[in-house]
């Protein structure tokens, strides 16, 4: 895979194509949906200080906010993804904004239903916008591991249930399966720090690692220096 140059700021980056997409959206809302971790918070806090700004460009209370993936744990737990993208983002946009997370307090089973419910519609109605995704070092997207058979879901099974078949990723999963990841209309990838360079030497040689199965209508890849392999960009 033909990977771009790095960027020199991963976070204003991100926050850019954001609102970029926002103000070429094509119907009048706008549909976001959403990663953890660590390079996401930083992305999602500089959203949140872009519109705090006088000259915001992003009207929050347009946008519907979503999950691509989510841990089974409470909702507030410090490793839930929509407890990180409340305190990082959403806690300091406009109170209007929608968000629908993944719910994680009933059975698993009953969480992948009702999930693939409110994907089922929102594919069939405006369509996801789009999808922010990280790479795991091990080339994982979303809570798609390697040797998952999440990785096969067939279109009908738009939300599933899953763990990391080779225990590096602790708790139980919900992910966004393949076939909603490529409807979006864009997927915008954030890899950043040395840890993530050998995932990204993977993409360049073509190996089929989860994260290179995305096939959004267009994908977009911010890569900061340590990551890409730059010893130049690299901390010690």
């Amino acid at each position: 895979m033909q990977l771009p140059p790095p960027v020199p700021d991963v976070p204003a980056a991100f926050a850019d194509i954001v609102q970029k997409a926002f103000t070429s959206r094509a119907g009048t809302r706008f549909t976001l949906v959403l990663s953890g971790g660590p390079t996401a918070r930083l992305c999602y806090e500089h959203l949140a200080e872009r519109a705090s700004t006088a000259n915001s460009i992003i009207d929050w209370t347009l946008v519907d906010v979503f999950m691509g993936d989510e841990r089974v744990v409470a909702p507030d737990d410090d490793d839930a993804n929509q407890h990180l993208v409340r305190l990082a983002l959403l806690d300091h946009v406009d109170a209007a904004v929608s968000f629908t997370p993944m719910p994680t307090e009933l059975g698993v089973e009953e969480c992948v239903a009702s999930y693939g419910r409110t994907m089922a519609a929102l594919l069939a109605g405006p369509g996801i916008d789009l999808i922010h995704l990280g790479l795991g070092p091990d080339g994982h997207t979303a809570s798609l591991f390697p040797g998952s058979p999440t990785l096969h879901a067939p279109p009908s099974e738009l939300v599933a249930a899953t763990t990391d078949p080779n225990g590096r990723n602790p708790h139980p999963r919900l992910t966004l399966t393949l076939p909603v990841i490529n409807a979006a209309r864009i997927a915008v990838f954030t890899v950043s720090g040395s840890a993530k360079a050998d995932a990204l030497a993977a993409l360049r040689r073509g190996d089929d690692i989860p994260a290179a199965r995305v096939r959004a209508g267009r994908v977009v890849w911010l890569i900061d220096r340590a990551a890409s392999g730059d010893e130049a960009g690299m901390t010690t």
